[in-house]
């Protein structure tokens, strides 16, 4: 939030002087004369947050006088800086936002006022605040692998990307047989879309089984702390019987409790146990610590193909062929390094777009310059294309 004050006074000073005159006094000067980098553990982090709220609401009051038609552009910005990071208490000091104060996700979030549409991202260990590069590239042992699609997008989920990087390659023609994607593309969901939409066969792991449980007075869980140390039951252990809309628990007892989410949902069925049914369980402490349980998970047609899916990556001949996928590393190495893709001379995400395009031309053309001379005839696109994390 300091540097977005920092930016309303630099765009102010230059615009309109005047306005600062009487407000922008030696302390000011030396809160806001120069970029701010603090260290990751502030000294007086609450009095520091109010001092700034407290600056920030002074100047914005002057800003609303002198411009009653509309303020400039980044004190908009700061305004919403300000709505998104801090609250103001009753006795009118400003605090930080959490997460039970509802705070907006980093998706909506601004970090920076001069980049509003670079938003904080994780992958992993790693944590920068951007946008994220989607890289599609043909790997056939054959022939020469090239990028096909590029796609820059802001934070979310990267299975969320797999469809408009589809629906490109099939209005280019070409959409591949079969797409080895990394752990974070897949979904039950969309190995199901794919197939069904693009007749493509996504290839990547499926992520591990979760087992959501919850009551009223807990929030919901990814899986039981019995199941995570492998001294419970997960989903794995219950019996569901799609034809008859019932599951049976470990125990013997079945919960006719079934209930279909909407379609939009990943997960479409919920079943619950009553708590008739786990109150008298000898061994609901390996089940649940709540005084029922509750089970998600997708449709019959979707359950079968997670199943399938996870019972292929056991198969030899199936980690062979997704041993493939290894070399996106070093394609996104050649993005990252060799053409500096971490580093953006533009701002903004469409303008960020226009630089990854070409410099995924840039990598084909390098690549196709070692290509030896084909006096062959014309070779169909090669069938098999490789997802490379995005960066």
């Amino acid at each position: 939030m300091t540097e977005a004050v920092r930016a309303v006074l630099e765009e102010v000073a230059r615009d309109a002087p005047e306005v600062l005159d009487e407000l922008v006094t030696a302390e000011w000067a030396q809160r806001y004369g120069r970029p701010v980098r603090l260290c990751s553990q502030p000294g007086h982090p609450a009095a520091r947050q109010e001092q700034v709220g407290n600056d920030a609401r002074e100047l914005l009051q002057r800003l609303d006088a002198r411009f009653p038609g509309g303020a400039p552009a980044q004190a908009k910005v700061l305004r919403t800086i300000l709505v998104q990071h801090v609250l103001v208490d009753a006795k009118g000091r400003f605090r930080p936002r959490t997460m039970r104060d509802g705070r907006p996700p980093s998706r909506i979030q601004i970090e920076s006022p001069y980049e509003t549409e670079a938003r904080w991202t994780r992958r992993g260990d790693t944590r920068w605040t951007g946008y994220l590069a989607h890289v599609t590239e043909t790997c056939d042992d054959k022939r020469i692998n090239v990028i096909t699609d590029v796609a820059t997008a802001v934070s979310s989920a990267d299975s969320q990307a797999l469809p408009g990087i589809h629906a490109r390659l099939r209005r280019l023609r070409l959409l591949p047989d079969r797409h080895l994607v990394d752990g974070g593309y897949t979904s039950v969901a969309g190995l199901d879309a794919a197939a069904r939409l693009h007749r493509v066969t996504l290839i990547g792991p499926l992520p591990p089984s979760t087992t959501p449980q919850h009551h009223p007075a807990a929030p919901p869980r990814s899986t039981t702390p019995q199941h995570r140390a492998n001294d419970g039951f997960g989903r794995e252990n219950f019996i569901i019987g799609f034809d008859q809309r019932e599951v049976t628990c470990p125990n013997g007892q079945v919960s006719a409790n079934w209930q279909d989410l909407p379609v939009a949902e990943p997960t479409k069925v919920a079943v619950r146990f009553d708590a008739r049914q786990c109150g008298r369980c000898p061994e609901r402490a390996k089940c649940t610590p709540g005084p029922f349980r509750s089970l998600y998970f997708p449709t019959h047609r979707l359950h079968e193909l997670q199943t399938k899916n996870r019972a292929d990556q056991q198969d030899a001949d199936w980690r062979r062929l997704y041993g493939r996928h290894s070399g996106a590393e070093g394609t996104i190495e050649e993005v990252a390094d060799g053409h500096r893709g971490h580093r953006c001379r533009y701002r903004g995400l469409a303008k960020t777009h226009v630089q990854h395009v070409p410099t995924a031309l840039a990598i084909n053309v390098e690549r196709l310059s070692l290509q030896e001379p084909d006096d062959g005839s014309y070779r169909p696109r090669p069938q098999d294309s490789r997802q490379s994390p995005p960066q």
